[in-house]
């Protein structure tokens, strides 16, 4: 194995092993939207929550603080769907490897109202809430390390396919670039020899018809 596939598959296990979550505060205005992507592998599982940040928790939440909150695979098709809520949450399973996006909209009210939302994603091995699964007993919380353990393996091994995959995709295109640069190279070749010897016949014909060879 050489330098570079090893530096590869070194950094393809810390990618997985560091935290791979998304989790973020931001402010909304009423009427605006926000959108949020995050690329996902075929078949990993993601889940995500939101809310809205009460500005006074003494106090109900505002009947202005609503938001419509939409899920969609890179094809468009919609995992999640909530209208008017002021809390949420979702799952889903890839289907397909490609950019799912997440948009959240402020319900237009006049007058304009600033909302506070938290927003957290997690995907693959970091999706499952583990604190939730592990029991006392050191026996089960062993066997949710493993557990643990055996999940980031196989993202691990998935992630490894899904590479060597990319760059037998990358090879092919490789060597379609250079089979089509070499016909090209030979046609441009034939032009210039085509344009040298019309020249050259050329030349010729003017030199006999003035005489002078």
């Amino acid at each position: 194995m050489d330098l570079h596939r090893s530096s590869t598959i070194i950094l393809l296990i810390l990618s997985i092993l560091s935290p791979a979550t998304l989790s973020m505060r931001y402010e909304l205005l009423s009427g605006h939207t926000k959108c949020i992507s995050e690329e996902i592998h075929a078949n990993a599982m993601s889940v995500g929550k939101y809310s809205i940040v009460n500005p006074h928790e003494d106090h109900p939440l505002p009947a202005s603080h609503k938001i419509t909150v939409k899920v969609t695979s890179p094809q468009g098709t919609a995992y999640h769907e909530a209208d008017g809520v002021s809390t949420g949450q979702f799952s889903l399973t890839a289907v397909e490897t490609g950019d799912y996006i997440t948009c959240i909209s402020a319900v237009d009210h006049k007058p304009e109202t600033m909302l506070t939302i938290d927003f957290d994603w997690r995907t693959g091995v970091h999706s499952k809430d583990w604190p939730s699964v592990a029991k006392r007993s050191q026996v089960e919380n062993m066997e949710s390390e493993v557990k643990k353990l055996f999940d980031t393996v196989t993202s691990i091994h998935d992630e490894m396919f899904y590479l060597r995959d990319r760059e037998e995709e990358m090879h092919e295109l490789n060597i379609s670039t250079n089979s089509k640069m070499a016909w090209l190279s030979f046609l441009s070749l034939g032009v210039c020899l085509s344009v040298a010897g019309l020249q050259f016949w050329h030349l010729k014909t003017f030199f006999e018809k003035k005489k002078l060879i």
